[in-house]
């Protein structure tokens, strides 16, 4: 999946736009359905740091949302996306689907790494803080970081400064990793994939 992780994000078409804001009432957290394929830069980097890609004890609940975690997950958010100018992997590597830490540069899957270590690092649980694929209104692949919480499932964008509820944001979302295992991957039952965009 070619990404395109520093372009504007799209505006919904007017047949989406007009439609009534009951059409978009989603569940505060994904629903998840059986495993799926693993993105292939994700695949090459386990292969490469596979402790990143290991499960971590037994899955914790949602972590419990209260204005420190909000205030800890905006701050990543925002300081990643300033940290990091964006670059295709095609410009940083001379090829596709290169994941990895950021070293200054790097586009959307490498704000993700970086955004899930550093939430790791302050106390969030691993598997609370999952990679996840979505598409944007304008066709084009696109990786946020997800945080699995109490009050639903909160998305950390390098397009956004800042963090909204996955269902308040305009993407259609196709998978995510398993918080059993970050090494696998779990398709998501989006709703409002027949009023966005159908999933390929």
């Amino acid at each position: 999946m070619r990404t395109s992780c520093w372009m504007a994000i799209a505006i919904l078409t007017n047949a989406v736009a007009g439609m009534p804001s009951h059409a978009f009432a989603m569940q505060l957290s994904m629903t998840t359905g059986g495993r799926t394929t693993q993105p292939i830069g994700h695949y090459e980097f386990c292969k490469k740091l596979p402790a990143e890609c290991t499960p971590r004890g037994i899955p914790a609940g949602p972590a419990k949302m209260n204005r420190s975690l909000l205030l800890k997950i905006d701050a990543v958010n925002s300081a990643v996306n300033a940290a990091i100018t964006p670059k295709t992997d095609m410009e940083v590597w001379g090829k596709d689907e290169v994941w990895s830490f950021p070293n200054g540069v790097g586009d959307c899957e490498d704000y993700v790494l970086e955004k899930r270590k550093l939430l790791i690092a302050a106390g969030v649980s691993p598997s609370n803080t999952l990679i996840t694929v979505v598409r944007q209104p304008n066709g084009e692949g696109h990786a946020v970081l997800t945080v699995r919480t109490t009050a639903g499932d909160y998305v950390l964008d390098n397009l956004e400064s800042g963090v909204r509820r996955w269902d308040e944001t305009v993407y259609t979302y196709l998978k995510r990793q398993s918080e059993k295992n970050p090494g696998q991957w779990l398709s998501i039952t989006d709703g409002r994939a027949d009023a966005v965009a159908s999933v390929r």
